[in-house]
């Protein structure tokens, strides 16, 4: 027996019982994907697992609190399980460096002065400089002097990001800018926008005011497939235009008033979704 004085495992919750449900169904997909890609629930227990500790540790308000006892009696994982798993590293979020690099040449493309036409899509750009006009190798090199631009042509040649044209111009094709399928940036981005989605509900959630985060949608059921086409057609051309309008807003902000400090510790994910399927009976 101890003899110290360890806190009491937090109390169940008449919440408890509906969010399991609902866990469960968020899980769906995911469990779907995991089977798909031959990841076992093994793997998957001994993550979670893991997940668990490392999180009960950041919930823990200082170091005197993270005991041992006390992480077993928040999550049910065992003291010699809790030992072990506490060595381990935690998770690297970090962006690769293509999808950071890549991903801010693409929105500077579509937003920034004199890289649209006067319907605001993105104009065709010469590889090189001329005449003091805007150029494919100028629009790398305001983002990175790490990658040279041809590093970042090719590979977005090979992607079909970009297509060349007789006058040797290149055009965006912004429809093809989705990550290969599997690839580290897709991964990265499956991540990165499902995480902020689902913290920014669970905060929603265990809030005791008001929602602190926009969570909204729209959804119709008992539609033919000539509706849901036409809406899920309104619906792309809609998150698009807010999209884009959220993005040139971002880079204008961040000319005018550049973040290069210390203070500057914030980020903001603004993203959109669509889905749809046949009805279950």
């Amino acid at each position: 027996m101890s003899s110290g004085h360890e806190p009491a495992a937090p109390a169940a919750v008449p919440l408890a019982g509906p969010l399991l449900l609902a866990v469960r169904r968020l899980l769906r997909p995911l469990v779907r994907l995991l089977i798909q890609q031959g990841v076992t629930w093994p793997v998957l227990t001994e993550m979670l697992r893991s997940l668990y500790v490392e999180i009960a540790l950041d919930v823990l308000p200082d170091d005197r609190a993270r005991t041992d006892s006390r992480i077993s009696l928040l999550t049910g994982v065992h003291r010699k399980e809790i030992r072990r798993l506490r060595l381990l590293e935690a998770d690297r979020t970090e962006a690769p460096k293509v999808v950071t690099v890549s991903s801010q040449i693409v929105a500077r493309w579509l937003a920034m002065p004199g890289y649209q036409d006067a319907e605001g899509q993105p104009i065709a750009l010469p590889r090189t400089p001329s005449a003091g006009g805007p150029s494919f190798d100028g629009l790398v090199e305001a983002v990175t002097t790490d990658v040279r631009p041809r590093a970042v042509l090719d590979s977005w040649l090979a992607d079909g990001m970009v297509t060349v044209d007789a006058q040797d111009r290149l055009h965006l094709n912004t429809a093809a800018f989705v990550p290969r399928a599997g690839s580290e940036a897709q991964l990265f981005y499956f991540a990165r926008n499902l995480h902020d989605h689902l913290a920014a509900a669970s905060a929603n959630v265990a809030a005791a005011g008001p929602a602190p985060f926009v969570d909204r949608s729209v959804h119709y059921d008992r539609l033919t497939d000539a509706q849901a086409q036409r809406l899920e057609a309104a619906a792309r051309a809609a998150a698009i235009h807010a999209v884009l309008q959220v993005n040139r807003l971002a880079l204008t902000l961040l000319d005018t008033d550049p973040t290069e400090t210390p203070a500057a510790g914030k980020r903001v994910n603004f993203g959109v979704y669509i889905y749809k399927e046949d009805e279950t009976p």
